[in-house]
């Protein structure tokens, strides 16, 4: 079965600048998260899939767990190089299932992670969150970690109160991962998916049950968004986030009121790596 994009952790190093610049940007973003491995989160909810502001806040806390490793550590490695998205997750209805599904595809990385943590209502009211994680790997991009997540009390999760956003924000359009040769993460991606790639261009892209998902080069990628990606140099890279809009008129005016530079151009609003923390972001009319 295909999974669909369920979130996405955009690493930084100062976590509460980052919740600034998406709250200027018309997100709204919930309060701060504390895991016990010392990684801190801010989440910005859209309707089936989320963006995680992370960073290690509690070096100290490092441990020897799995989450220790690949959430704490990686986050700290990741940022010793630059800011980004780091970690690309997939929706998972049976989080067992996928890890068995990655074990036959060879790329699996660990037995499912599950963590429990306490969230709040918008009322201020807490609730239990569970979630349980299957891990994958390609090893043709370490700058970016896999992995697919099942909720256990999605009720307490998702909430239509968060999702509302002063942009007009609607959902999330897809991502767009680069790579100096995109042909060589096509057999991971499909199976990490469970969906198949239409090829063509300098390229691939993946419809999944929400969102798509695009690996592309450099040279593409710049051509169409008019900004430059990450730095590929040391392996292929998420790069950019793609938004759809209910009010086009909205976003004419985006780079101003953010107060920030960016270009208005095809009908997008197009903030580059340098003004939003290492991410473009892609605002397009619905």
């Amino acid at each position: 079965m295909p999974r669909g994009l369920d979130h996405i952790v955009h690493a930084v190093r100062n976590l509460d600048a980052a919740a600034d610049l998406y709250r200027r940007l018309g997100f709204t973003v919930g309060s701060r998260n504390r895991h016990p491995w010392g990684t801190h989160n801010y989440i910005v909810q859209l309707p089936g899939f989320f963006i995680e502001l992370l960073t290690l806040s509690e070096p100290d806390k490092l441990g020897s767990d799995g989450f220790s490793d690949l959430f704490g550590r990686y986050t700290r490695d990741f940022l010793m190089r630059s800011e980004g998205l780091s970690l690309l997750i997939l929706e998972s209805h049976d989080a067992a299932a996928d890890e068995a599904a990655f074990r036959f595809a060879q790329i699996a990385v660990s037995d499912v992670m599950k963590f429990d943590r306490e969230g709040k209502k918008p009322d201020g009211t807490p609730v239990k969150l569970g979630f349980s994680l299957a891990f994958a790997e390609d090893k043709f991009a370490r700058d970016i970690h896999f992995a697919t997540c099942q909720q256990h009390y999605p009720e307490n999760f998702w909430n239509p109160a968060f999702q509302k956003h002063a942009n007009s924000v609607s959902g999330i359009a897809g991502i767009v991962a680069v790579a100096q040769n995109p042909t060589r993460h096509l057999k991971f991606m499909e199976a990490f998916t469970g969906a198949t790639a239409k090829t063509g261009g300098e390229g691939f892209a993946i419809s999944t049950p929400r969102g798509v998902i695009e690996v592309t080069t450099p040279a593409a990628f710049l051509r169409r968004f008019g900004v430059s990606a990450p730095d590929v140099s040391h392996g292929a890279r998420l790069a950019a986030l793609r938004f759809t809009t209910k009010d086009a008129s909205l976003l004419q005016g985006a780079p101003e009121i953010a107060g920030m530079a960016g270009l208005y151009a095809a009908n997008a609003a197009i903030f580059g790596c340098d003004d939003a923390m290492g991410v473009v972001l892609v605002f397009e009319p619905r």
